[in-house]
């Protein structure tokens, strides 16, 4: 992954998956989704994971109703997939990933 991010509009800098064996944001995003499902871990493989720099505090994954932060925010976008179905997750700021199910960009 490098370093370079976009600096607006949640466009990754970087789209190589990127297994991260640490316990970093990807293997906590595969643990969560594997959770999830009720699945092993070594069933949710990774399509992608780049950082980003998200336009608002949505984190590209706005909800209705709901007012954000209007500032730029490094995070990142992962990409997994699981019984031939691909999730999103999102992270950014002090935010750990999270599974987005609508995700705008």
């Amino acid at each position: 992954m490098t370093s370079s991010s976009t600096p607006s509009g949640g466009t990754p800098s970087s789209s190589t998956p990127s297994p991260d064996p640490t316990g970093g944001p990807v293997e906590r995003a595969r643990t969560d989704l594997a959770n999830r499902l009720g699945v092993d871990p070594g069933q949710v493989t990774v399509v992608s994971s780049s950082e980003v720099t998200w336009p608002d505090g949505s984190l590209g994954c706005p909800q209705p109703g709901m007012v954000y932060t209007q500032a730029l925010i490094d995070g990142s976008r992962i990409i997994l997939e699981a019984g031939g179905k691909q999730y999103h997750y999102h992270s950014g700021g002090s935010r750990p990933p999270f599974l987005c199910e609508n995700p705008s960009g």
